[in-house]
């Protein structure tokens, strides 16, 4: 009887057969856990168990970077996950080491191992890895990032702006495509022209391709045994496509017997990576049959005990619902007047010398986007000098794709970098809002608050440029209705350094907005605060004080409510209170309700659209909160519910003027 097979030795075998053989037997129980109304979801591995172990045994997870996809059940065990994981998260208790309950089954997150918490959408995970694998390289810690997904994804722009990246600088990434064959019920055949991934993806540079049949272990760990080698010997990023099977449905929601006939089904059956696994052994001689059936039956008493105490564990208190969604910790700042340099400067000089400061003092804070580095320095000019003193590793251009921008930055801030990114106009953040909205927003609260996100989008929004109907766009409504991103958005030069200064500082994701028609306006020109200034957000201003009626108002509609105000006080002699909310999420509802207990009128004025726009939500909280105080309706002034035209007359018929607050809080003082 022969001692070893192909290099393993019979105790190693059977330990490979054991973790293959718990993925699969863990699907079998939780299906049926499923049937009993213990759990409602479940997304198998079988069939793919042979190329997942003979990846997951070549990594390092004290060291290398893991984002799975969901069926990646028989990796995240070879990686270190524990049965007991698995069913916590299955079951959805309070121990669930991935989410404490919170996400889907099979979606995998274990901050002890470095895998990083998935998300559901397909594909979002490439660019995190990218991200990942740039602080990997920058930290010179000899790491790789593994990222996988099946083949129905890679038609998914972003996995190939990830390829791209990756292979453009060289990144330590391993790319993973567990090809079954089938993207739920859509062939192969109707996802990418005639070949394979392989080919498809052949037209990068630098990017180091291998092919292997997952199904057989042995052919699999070779292949990713030179897959890795090849990345961690510098030669920059790796893709292996696996020849895998899908033995199960899609999901439990899904029934593949309406879209593939028997006869195929019968055939697949026999390609399953354990029992090849198996049959090469016995055919050697090296483990018999019957000591294979003793290590499944000690797999099935495992996988029943641990599922049993799973299903006893507690689940989650229901108060724990809505914890996490931002840092609990948040730095706390006392508002103080800005101690001042003396030298008056506009906005945009403001945002520059703040991320020059934030860059002297955080060595892990790095700055990127389009056209971000010298000589340009940023469109508007507000990154201008910073490449040049801080250097090309740290201030850099990248490739034209908000995706890529916010997506590498994910994972970026994951590994502990604090990305700062630009996206050159508001107007093409959409392209990023996948990464943004289930992505950034969500990590923290879905990896309950053992992963978050600390980076800062920084962009140019609004209009008055006549900038046409995409340099003119207000976005800051869309991004209100986001748990877990905070939103800023200042009005003069003091407030938006102070402001991205603690931006910067803190360890949650910011949408931080600048208005490009302020950029350069003397009117917001203050003197500039020093280096040591914060400003937290939730904190408004009054920058207008009265008795008569309160405009709750940010951005450049500040400055158009102090002119209406001006003109009102000279026309009938009212006093009209001016609060600047800065930051829209969270939200200063205390000076709100502070300034109606004098006024008991409220004019909300914005410059998003009306119908929805942020000033809809402000004005609700009044009316909910605030009721009792008012002598009046609460009324809006917004942009017309329609795209802001190029021409200039048009532009100004669209967009809210002085003339229209005027006119509201005329009418309101009648009451």
């Amino acid at each position: 009887m022969a001692k070893s097979f192909r290099g393993y030795s019979k105790e190693e075998l059977l330990k490979i057969f054991k973790i293959m053989a718990t993925s699969r037997r863990t699907d079998e129980k939780m299906l049926t856990l499923l049937r009993q109304g213990k759990s409602f979801f479940h997304i198998g591995a079988a069939g793919h168990e042979g190329a997942q172990l003979a990846c997951a045994m070549n990594m390092n997870p004290e060291v290398d970077w893991s984002y799975p996809y969901y069926r990646d059940q028989a990796m995240v065990l070879g990686l270190g996950m524990t049965m007991e994981d698995l069913f916590l998260g299955f079951l959805a208790k309070q121990d669930d080491p991935g989410s404490g309950g919170r996400q889907l089954p099979q979606h995998y997150g274990k901050k002890e191992l470095n895998i990083v918490s998935q998300s559901s959408p397909t594909g979002t995970q490439y660019l995190q890895a990218v991200g990942t694998a740039m602080a990997a390289k920058k930290s010179d810690t000899g790491a790789l990032v593994y990222v996988s997904s099946g083949e129905g994804t890679t038609s998914q722009g972003e996995f190939h702006e990830a390829l791209n990246w990756a292979s453009r600088e060289k990144l330590p990434v391993l790319f993973h495509i567990e090809d079954n064959g089938f993207a739920i019920s859509v062939p192969k055949a109707s996802q990418m022209a005639e070949g394979s991934v392989y080919d498809m993806v052949g037209g990068y540079r630098n990017l180091n391709r291998f092919e292997t049949d997952g199904t057989d272990f042995f052919e699999a760990h070779k292949t990713f045994t030179e897959a890795i080698k090849s990345i961690r010997d510098g030669n920059g990023p790796a893709i292996v496509v696996s020849n895998v099977v899908r033995l199960m449905p899609h999901s439990s929601s899904d029934d593949h017997r309406k879209y593939r006939d028997a006869e195929e089904l019968t055939e697949e059956q026999k390609r399953d990576p354990i029992e090849r696994f198996r049959t090469s052994c016995e055919i050697d001689g090296i483990i018999s049959p019957e000591e294979f059936q003793v290590a499944w039956n000690e797999v099935i008493d495992a996988v029943d005990e641990v599922a049993e105490r799973a299903m006893s564990a507690p689940y989650p208190e229901k108060s724990e619902a809505t914890r996490y969604v931002i840092d609990e910790n948040l730095l706390e700042v006392e508002v103080i007047e800005p101690p001042s340099k003396g030298n008056e400067l506009v906005i945009v000089d403001a945002v520059n010398h703040a991320l020059y400061e934030e860059m002297t003092r955080n060595e892990n804070m790095i700055i990127y986007g389009q056209d971000v580095a010298d000589g340009k320095g940023g469109v508007f000019t507000a990154t201008k000098g910073l490449s040049t003193d801080f250097g090309s590793d740290r201030v850099f251009n990248s490739p034209l794709a908000e995706a890529s921008i916010v997506g590498t930055a994910v994972g970026a801030a994951v590994a502990g970098l604090k990305p700062v990114v630009e996206i050159q106009f508001g107007d093409y953040i959409w392209t990023a809002m996948m990464q943004i909205r289930n992505e950034v927003a969500t990590i923290r609260y879905r990896s309950n608050n053992t992963y978050s996100c600390p980076m800062v989008i920084r962009t140019p929004v609004g209009g008055y440029i006549h900038g046409g109907l995409c340099h003119s766009q207000s976005i800051e409504g869309f991004f209100m209705h986001l748990p877990g991103i905070h939103i800023v958005y200042p009005s003069n030069a003091a407030d938006a350094k102070g402001l991205l200064k603690y931006a910067c500082r803190i360890d949650d994701p910011v949408l931080f907005l600048e208005h490009k028609g302020m950029y350069r306006q003397g009117f917001a020109k203050r003197p500039e605060p020093d280096e040591n200034y914060l400003l937290p957000f939730g904190q408004a201003a009054v920058v207008r004080e009265g008795n008569d009626l309160t405009i709750v108002t940010y951005g450049l509609m500040v400055y158009k409510s102090l002119e209406a105000a001006r003109i009102l006080e000279k026309s009938h002699g009212v006093s009209i209170e001016i609060i600047d909310l800065r930051t829209l999420s969270p939200l200063d509802k205390h000076s709100i309700g502070k300034s109606l207990q004098k006024t008991s009128k409220a004019l909300v004025v914005y410059e998003d659209t009306l119908t929805a726009g942020p000033g809809a939500e402000v004005a609700a909280i009044i009316a909910e909160e605030y009721f009792e105080l008012l002598d009046g309706p609460v009324l809006r002034v917004a942009t017309k519910d329609s795209p802001v035209p190029f021409n200039w007359d048009l532009e100004d018929e669209v967009l809210p003027q002085t003339e229209d607050i005027r006119k509201a809080a005329e009418r309101l003082l009648e009451y």
